[in-house]
Order: C-alpha cells, then sequence, then structure tokens
C-alpha cells in the first residue's frame, strides 16, 4: 500500500501495516492556471450514490477527490511541518472503496502536457516513474481522470507476487476509471483528506509536544511473573525507553528546535528474561505522520552492519502512556547485526508507562 509507517493495532495487538517513506519538505507546489485560475488550491470531488454503484458492479470506488495544492495530508502531529508540500507534490488523489472506513491516497506532481500541443491535457506522475493520472477539463469545468491504475495502491508487480485472486481482492475495479468529479470547495477535499488520518483527542498530545527538546523522560514496563507465564514468547522481561544528559547534548549539538523530534536521539535499555542479561541500543529518530521512526545507531560490540532497517517505532498511548513497536528484530536482545527478517519472539508492542528518571538510570 501506499501509506504511511504505522503501529497497528492488528488483531492480535502485534505491528500491522508499514507505510510511507520519511516526509520530506519542498518549495511551494506548482499551481497551475488550468485547474485554478485564481491561483490558489483547488478541489474536485464526487460521491457515488447506491443506484450508480449497483449499475455498476465492476467499480470499487465509492467515493474520490483531487486536490491541487499544498499537502493536506501531512498534520503537524509528529512531524516537522514548515506550512508547505510534502516532497513538492501539487497533486493529491483520495478514493474510498465500498464498504472502506476511510480512503487511501497518493500524491504526485501535475503538469500541464506539451504532447501534441494540447496543455488542456495535465499528467500527474508519481515517484518510481508511475502514473498516478491523466487529467483534463471538460467543457463544464468538470475534471475527468483517466489512466487510473488499478494497482495504483499497490506495489510495482503486487499482481505477480500476491496471486490472482489476493491481486484483485486488494486492486481498484475493472471500472475503475475515466471518472468525472464536480470542482468542490477547497473545504471538501480538506475534510476528505483529514479521513486518512484522524486526530484521536483520547491520546491528548502528540509525543512532538509531551516531550521537550531539552529535557530528559523515561518510560518503560517490569512484566509480572504471571504476564511472563502467558506468554512464554516473550523474551522482554523489562524494557527502559529514555533520553538522558548524554541524548540531550548530543541533539544540542546536531539538532534544530524547529525540527524536533528529527535528529533525537534515545535509548532503548532492555533486560532478558533468560539469565537476567541486560542490553542497550541507541536509536536516532524522525517524525512521521502521527508516530517516531527511530533507526538504530553504532552496532553493540563493534560490529559493522547495515542498520537502516533496524527500527524502532513510537506513538502516544491513551493515559499518557508511549507505544513502541519492533517489527524487524531491532531490540537488543540480539546482536543486530546477525538478526534480520520479521521479530520472531512476542516482543513486537510494548505499552510503556512514564517512569521517574532514575528508573532509567544506567
Amino acid at each position: 500500500m501506499v501509506t504511511s509507517r504505522k503501529i497497528a493495532t492488528a488483531s492480535a495487538g502485534i505491528i500491522g501495516a508499514l507505510f510511507l517513506a520519511g516526509t520530506v519538505y519542498a518549495d511551494e507546489p506548482r499551481i497551475l492556471k488550468e485547474l485554478s485560475p485564481d491561483g490558489g488550491s483547488a478541489c474536485f470531488g464526487r460521491v457515488y450514490d447506491a443506484s450508480h454503484l449497483k449499475a455498476h458492479p465492476h467499480q470499487k470506488v465509492a467515493r474520490i477527490f483531487f486536490y491541487h495544492g499544498r499537502d493536506p495530508v501531512s498534520r503537524p502531529s509528529e512531524d516537522p511541518y514548515n506550512g508547505v508540500g510534502s516532497a513538492g507534490y501539487n497533486g493529491f488523489m483520495a478514493t474510498t472503496v465500498r464498504g472502506a472506513p476511510k480512503p487511501e491516497w497518493v500524491g504526485g506532481w501535475c503538469n500541464a502536457s506539451e504532447e501534441g500541443g494540447d496543455k488542456s491535457s495535465i499528467h500527474c506522475g508519481m515517484e518510481c516513474d508511475r502514473t498516478m493520472a491523466e487529467l483534463s477539463l471538460d467543457a463544464t469545468g468538470r475534471l475527468k481522470v483517466d489512466a487510473f491504475d488499478r494497482d495504483i495502491y499497490l506495489d510495482i508487480g503486487a499482481e505477480d507476487e500476491l496471486g490472482r485472486v489476493e491481486y484483485e481482492q486488494q486492486a481498484l475495479g475493472t471500472d475503475d476509471n475515466g471518472f468525472l468529479l464536480e470542482r468542490r470547495p477547497v473545504a471538501d477535499c480538506e475534510a476528505e483528506f483529514a479521513r486518512i488520518d484522524p486526530v484521536n483527542p483520547a491520546l491528548g498530545d502528540p509525543l512532538r509536544v509531551r516531550l521537550k527538546p531539552d529535557q530528559p523522560f523515561c518510560f518503560g514496563r517490569d512484566y509480572s511473573a504471571e504476564h511472563l507465564a502467558s506468554h512464554p514468547d516473550q523474551l522482554t522481561q523489562a524494557i527502559r525507553v529514555f533520553r538522558s544528559k548524554t541524548e540531550l547534548a548530543s541533539f544540542a549539538a546536531k539538532g534544530t528546535i524547529s525540527d524536533w523530534p528529527n535528529g533525537a536521539d534515545l535509548v532503548v535499555a532492555i533486560t532478558s528474561r533468560k539469565g537476567a542479561a541486560k542490553a542497550t541500543q541507541t536509536y536516532s529518530c524522525q517524525g512521521e505522520a502521527d508516530q517516531w521512526r527511530c533507526a538504530a545507531i553504532t552496532a553493540a560490540n563493534g560490529a559493522s552492519c547495515d542498520l537502516s532497517e533496524k527500527e524502532i517505532y513510537l506513538r502516544r498511548g491513551a493515559g499518557g502512556t508511549m507505544m513502541l513497536a519492533n517489527p524487524n528484530e531491532s531490540l537488543p536482545l540480539t546482536d543486530l547485526c546477525q538478526a534480520s527478517g520479521e521479530t520472531k519472539s512476542d516482543d513486537r508492542v510494548f505499552r510503556l508507562e512514564a517512569m521517574p528518571q532514575s528508573a532509567c538510570a544506567q
């Protein structure tokens, strides 16, 4: 899926889908006069009624919106936000298939086509040389969306990797193309894209607000004998996630307050139930959507390996807690340079409580 990386609450309570690589900010998006004569943002959309969908059984898309302007998806949660679009994108498409609770979306670069001198045609490209859509306006000002691929939300080569049955379930329908969208108020698109990642007031302030760049913190959990007995595949007996004077000094030397939490270092300390062995690992974090994505730095024992995929993810939890996800064997339970692939033990998601700094003293 072309979406953002997240800690997910799957049926087993473990990590689910991980999506959208880190957010990159660029200059003001280019506004096309073909879509927006007044130079402002533009919105087009359509919500199909039951009779239309009944008459088009091979159309999965029930709602579709196209937004031209600044990034309507990223919000100032964990992402540092400087008020401009992500990666220079100026076109964003959101579609909701029948029965889905919220939209999927893609973003790209839209430019008037120069082929054949027809400047009314607009090509919207995506990363990896993919096409998001071919756009044009009809005589009444409606936006026609063509070349909308069935696998726009899937990885390249998904049909071969997934197999025919699974591909048909995940891909869009064979009649999902040639949409005609009405011009709408910009607020309609903003509301539609807000459905993608709705704010949960029960979780309170985001981590980047709760945790200050110049203040230490300590979160952790000590698991009881009863918990460990009911989770025989969990190796973690105690866990701490913290920033101390060392990490504060590191950010003060190389970080920028406006970019917080980008560049924030933190430490994860683990006590294993196997002989009460202890291990620590330092991570460097980046804000990404509504979580922190933290990559391991400096492997233990001076080992040399690529640590770019040795990542953990932090999100705020209810009641002032912090959620830590470990999908790829990146906790210091083993030598990170020897570990590979998904975490095999029951050490994937942890709910951590705030603790006094003394609980994280090494």
